[in-house]
């Protein structure tokens, strides 16, 4: 009985191959989706150009959120940072949701969707983020 018991407990404490499948899938996705954001931002888009100037705060910051966003989409890739990686572009979306609905008065449909995914990634990476905090 005891064997079937720490069977059961080990089976309840990892997550299925599926949820680590979709896990893969979201963060490939949105890994790619971040890279083109990030590389109009960069290559400035006059789409991204105009969205920041109405910011106002100046096109440095449209640089800043461009590499933000390209540094947390390659971390996705990368198993040691992919949960910081998540975490990063979860920080950048609540930035763009709070501008989105403050500043620019646009829909804010598109950070939330964004940030809702890289927070479910966050949360279900949550484990390796124990591996990078510094043990005593």
């Amino acid at each position: 009985m005891a064997e079937t018991e720490s069977l059961v407990t080990t089976e309840t404490a990892r997550p299925g191959k599926a949820w680590h499948v979709t896990l893969w899938v979201l963060q490939v996705l949105v890994a790619a989706m971040f890279l083109l954001a990030g590389y109009l931002k960069l290559a400035s888009s006059p789409d991204m150009v105009a969205l920041f100037a109405g910011i106002g705060i100046g096109q440095w910051f449209r640089y800043l959120t461009g590499t933000l966003e390209i540094l947390g989409a390659l971390a996705l890739f990368i198993p040691r940072l992919r949960a910081l990686g998540a975490l990063g572009l979860a920080g950048v979306m609540i930035g763009a949701l709070i501008t989105d609905l403050f500043i620019v008065h646009i829909s804010p449909l598109s950070a939330l969707i964004n940030l809702v995914v890289v927070v479910v990634i966050a949360w279900g990476r949550r484990r390796e983020l124990a591996t990078l905090l510094p043990t005593n």
